[in-house]
């Protein structure tokens, strides 16, 4: 018998098991890629998940809970099912919110799940669920350039261009389903919140920075205190222990100022913020300058501009939240009440020249100009403020019903101490203008000018403005207030006063243009007698030079008159003293003659003798004879008489003639007349 052949080449069964094995093998080979992850689903297992977990990490069927990394991986395909998903990857300047879709449920009342550091940065699933990580959204997000491989099933990381994972609800999954893909506005995110909040300085008008700050809203932590608006940590204690201390002012202002962002790093940790005991709602510090990377589930940031204090003002500050109000302004003071900083209420101490973070919804700041604030009831506005916006010009009727219209410019200072007692009075700067400033102005020059007729207002608008000045002054001085001037500036008058004032104007200005005329024409007259002065004025000072020398030479004439009357008057005593002398000698020797002589013959002889020093002559013309002996004397005494017939005295004898011209009285019973003083010369000239 023949021997059979095998019904199977072996060769055949060796190429079915090769197809086999490809058929079973080599799909089971799973090539990840660098930047992938592997999801793997198990087909078939007889265990069964829990009711709330869609991942199993017991070897249930469905998602498995570890991943298969990049590489060659073995996985049998017909058993397990796997897909490739992406790392995920968050671009800069970006953030990843991160959703937990498997771990324990939420507590009744939380919104996010518990954060722990063994979580890391959500890698690795299995060890998130081994240490009690919860469903939902997690407190931290995944910052900028983070390149993470998150379980997609597990975790759904929702960034700003696309959404990261496998969502487990329904709804959600009938998008994907469609096609669509998820986008962040699928979860109540719009894509800006999921960037990072920068914080930093914005234009503003005529292009210049504004500093801007961060108010912080939180959405998730245990409620406030009651009465309380926004959340401090640790509340105000420390501010209550610096204020039993004795702490100053500045230094209250200064820690409440500060922040205490460092114990959850900028409310980026959020878990921390929460640790610390953070409340939900407003909270009081602020974000300050930088980039931060915020859940939007649980923070929102509203900038505001930064309070500037400058120059020449303060912000007196209204706080709402604080320590219970305690009056610091002293029972004389009944306009409201100061506390000291840290309390709720009026700051007793302003802020000055300075740029401070303090948060509007906590704290209102009123700006109080304290330099010299000019206020304008006109049509203008001021341009450092907008305080009399709504002021205008001041109307107001004269007692003949008159309407007068004009501007009107006050200045008021406020100073920096009393800043906020003026705010405790009036509220804002912009009341105190407008309810007060405005009442006691408008109302005073109203019943001033009703009081008095229209031309005398304008006639004494100085001393209106001097007792508008002296009435508002002592109006806002109530108030804390200084005025520092008070202006009456263009006034607009009614057209029937213009027409009358005009003409009146005119016709005083024609009057003193005939004034000015016949004081022209005065002038004029004058100007022709000066200038006729002044064409003299050559003769007039050569008269006057000649005046001066005649004057000169009277005076030298005078002076050698003077000279020579001394002269001639001293001469004159001489002469007297020498005559008298000689008419004492002569005496003596007419003594002595008569005793020897006889008193005829001395007569003849002294006759003789003057005959002689006259040069009388004598001889030959005369001859002189006689009979006795006596005769040649007689003779010569009837010559003698006959000669001098002429000169002798009637009723006197040639004696008695020649006797009274030789013989004279002694000097001390008659003097000679001083000789008359001589004509003075003419002038010279003359």
């Amino acid at each position: 018998m023949y021997p059979t052949a095998p019904l199977v080449s072996p060769d055949l069964i060796w190429y079915a098991v090769i197809v086999i094995a490809a058929l079973l093998f080599l799909p089971s080979i799973r090539v990840i890629g660098p930047t992938q992850v592997g999801l793997v689903t198990k087909r078939l297992s007889f265990k069964k998940l829990s009711n709330d977990n869609p991942i199993a990490f017991e070897g249930e069927a469905g998602y498995q809970g570890d991943l298969l990394m990049p590489g060659l991986r073995f996985k049998l395909w017909l058993l397990y099912k796997v897909e490739k998903f992406p790392w995920v990857q968050i671009p800069a300047g970006e953030i990843g919110v991160v959703i937990a879709q498997v771990g324990q449920p939420l507590p009744i009342g939380a919104k996010s799940a518990i954060y722990k550091s063994e979580f890391g940065n959500f890698s690795n699933l299995t060890l998130f669920i081994a240490h009690g990580g919860q469903k939902g959204v997690q407190r931290p997000v995944l910052p900028p350039g983070s390149l993470v491989p998150v379980h997609p099933v597990g975790f759904l990381v929702i960034t700003r261009r696309k959404v990261y994972g496998l969502p487990v609800t329904p709804e959600l999954q009938d998008v994907v389903s469609a096609g669509n893909i998820l986008t962040p506005e699928s979860y109540g995110l719009s894509p800006d919140q999921l960037q990072l909040v920068r914080i930093e300085p914005e234009p503003g008008s005529q292009s210049k920075m504004v500093d801007m700050v961060g108010i912080v809203t939180t959405y998730e932590g245990d409620p406030l205190p009651s009465g309380d608006i926004a959340s401090r940590l640790d509340g105000f204690s420390d501010v209550d222990k610096m204020d039993k201390g004795g702490a100053r002012d500045a230094e209250i202002i200064d820690a409440l100022l500060g922040s205490k962002n460092h114990l959850h790093n900028n409310y980026q940790d959020f878990q921390a913020f929460l640790d610390n005991g953070g409340k939900i709602g407003l909270q009081h510090d602020l974000l300050l300058y930088g980039a931060y990377a915020l859940n939007p589930f649980f923070v929102s940031v509203e900038l505001t501009p930064m309070l500037v204090v400058e120059q020449g003002q303060v912000a007196v500050i209204k706080a709402y939240v604080g320590m219970v109000t305690q009056d610091t302004s002293g029972p004389e003071f009944k306009f409201g009440s100061l506390v000291k900083p840290g309390h709720r209420g009026i700051w007793q101490e302003p802020l000055r020249t300075g740029k401070y973070p303090i948060n509007p919804r906590c704290y209102q700041a009123e700006i109080v100009p304290t330099a010299i604030l000019t206020l304008n009831w006109a049509e203008t506005v001021s341009q450092a403020h907008s305080l009399d916006a709504r002021l205008q010009q001041i109307v107001a009727k004269s007692r003949e019903g008159f309407v007068f219209r004009f501007d009107l410019q006050v200045q008021i200072h406020v100073p920096d101490t009393k800043a906020p007692k003026v705010i405790s009075m009036v509220g804002t700067m912009s009341n105190l203008v407008s309810e007060v400033l405005h009442a006691a102005v408008g109302n005073h020059f109203r019943d001033k000018l009703q009081s008095m007729p229209a031309i005398v207002f304008i006639e004494t608008r100085q001393q209106v403005q001097n007792e508008a000045f002296a009435h508002i002054s002592q109006q806002i001085s109530e108030y804390h207030v200084e005025t520092k001037g008070v202006y009456i500036q263009d006034v607009i008058l009614p057209e029937a006063m213009v027409k009358v004032l005009t003409e009146r104007e005119i016709a005083n200005q024609e009057i003193q243009t005939f004034q000015k005329q016949r004081s022209a024409e005065e002038q004029r007259i004058t100007m022709e007698e000066a200038k006729g002065t002044a064409d003299m004025q050559a003769k007039l000072a050569q008269s006057k030079v000649n005046v001066d020398i005649e004057t000169n030479n009277a005076n030298a004439q005078k002076a050698k008159a003077e000279g020579e009357a001394t002269y001639i008057r001293q001469t004159g005593t001489a002469k007297g003293a020498e005559v008298e002398a000689v008419g004492l000698a002569r005496a003596k020797s007419y003594q002595a003659q008569v005793q020897a002589l006889g008193q005829s013959q001395t007569a003849l002889v002294n006759a003789v003798t003057v005959l002689a020093e006259r040069g009388a002559k004598f001889m030959p013309e005369i001859l002189v004879a006689g009979g006795n002996g006596s005769g040649s004397m007689d003779g010569l005494a009837a010559t003698l008489m006959r000669y001098l017939g002429g000169g002798g005295q009637k009723g006197q004898g040639p004696e008695e003639a020649i006797v009274m011209e030789t013989v004279k009285p002694p000097v001390e019973t008659q003097l000679a007349p001083p000789p008359p003083e001589p004509e003075p010369e003419p002038p010279k000239g003359e």
